[in-house]
């Protein structure tokens, strides 16, 4: 390996444009040496944007040199995951792939058995566990100034009234269109790397808008092995925003109003290296059995460049990998248990309990 870990982006959409190769810039030991990407219009703004990178028409041609790259990171359409991500694992190379990983958890362990079998890294791009909501809410829980958490409430809700199109509304199964495997594979994952174990799901996973065939407006209420519960709500028809996020304790509660903002700076064109990145000027705020009035509490910063960091640092043995893959075969298990209690109407009852490692 290199000093600075040359990487092979494969797909230059919104994922990686705007996420996985600014991130991957911002992080001194990765640099984008080869794009994968076919579309015209893309072509000529990976030259723009990574002047220094080769582009490559198509996976297969790219994984012709497998020397050339220390990781491959997959930013392409839901359906080219596992694909994808078996190919390079199988070129004897680490990969980083977008989530959601694959459409079911045992599609994901078999990525996570070929991945050991090959003696390579398999990473899931599970970045917002670095939301600022998410850091504020993991400290105080770990500070015990919530007491015994209880119950979750987590959204992720928009006011889009009329569909925007594209294969995450309209695409077939193969492609997991829909909310539930989009931004709610990221409530999931908060919801366990928060709550722990999850033993029982249901949940509402609809289609709400005029001519959709996708979920969108999908509520999942989980229950943990502590004895606390998740609600999770992804809608792209909610007229009325609730906040953010809720934590409830024995001894204090926190709420947060507005998501966190690093997408959208992301997608502004922010410097990541400008000393301000990830500060957060939502409201949050605190109640705890001392202080019973509702008061403002500082929002950790978000902290999307700390995914990249730890793979390398991780590719290089010097550190463990930030998200472990055998937790989003958990994520997969309770989204799996989401959609058959939408078709069935029942609760699923998960055994063994769905938990992170």
């Amino acid at each position: 390996m290199t000093d600075r870990l040359r990487v092979l982006l494969v797909g230059y959409g919104l994922a990686g444009r705007v996420f996985h190769a600014r991130l991957i810039d911002a992080e001194p030991g990765l640099e984008v040496t080869a794009i994968v990407t076919a579309d015209p219009e893309r072509v000529a703004q990976a030259r723009a944007d990574v002047p220094g990178a080769r582009i490559i028409a198509t996976f297969e041609e790219a994984l012709r040199t497998p020397d050339d790259y220390d990781l491959v990171v997959v930013a392409t359409a839901n359906s080219a995951h596992v694909p994808q991500a078996t190919a390079a694992l199988q070129a004897g190379l680490p990969v980083v792939v977008d989530k959601p990983l694959a459409g079911t958890a045992e599609q994901a362990q078999a990525l996570i058995d070929l991945a050991a079998a090959q003696g390579r890294q398999l990473h899931v791009f599970q970045n917002r566990r670095w939301d600022s909501e998410i850091l504020t809410a993991r400290r105080l829980i770990d500070e015990g100034t919530l007491g015994r958490v209880h119950r979750l409430e987590s959204r992720f809700e928009r006011w889009r009234p009329q569909p925007k199109g594209g294969w995450r509304e309209t695409g077939t199964a193969d492609d997991l269109p829909g909310l539930l495997y989009d931004l709610g594979a990221h409530l999931v994952d908060q919801a366990l790397h928060l709550l722990g174990p999850v033993e029982a799901v249901v949940a509402s996973v609809r289609a709400v808008r005029d001519g959709m065939q996708t979920d969108d407006d999908t509520q999942v209420f989980l229950w943990h092995t502590s004895g606390a519960v998740s609600i999770l709500s992804v809608s792209a028809v909610a007229g009325s925003i609730e906040p953010r996020l809720r934590v409830l304790g024995t001894q204090g509660a926190l709420e947060v109003t507005g998501l966190d903002t690093q997408e959208d700076a992301l997608r502004a064109g922010a410097s990541l290296l400008d000393g301000q990145w990830g500060v957060d000027t939502g409201a949050a705020h605190l109640v705890t059995a001392d202080d019973p009035q509702r008061r403002p509490v500082d929002r950790a910063r978000g902290a999307w460049p700390e995914y990249y960091r730890a793979v390398a640092r991780s590719l290089r043995g010097q550190g463990t990998p930030p998200v472990d893959p055998r937790d989003v075969v958990a994520n997969l298990r309770v989204i799996e248990a989401a959609a058959q209690s939408a078709r069935d109407r029942v609760v699923v009852r998960l055994e063994p309990p769905a938990g992170h490692v």
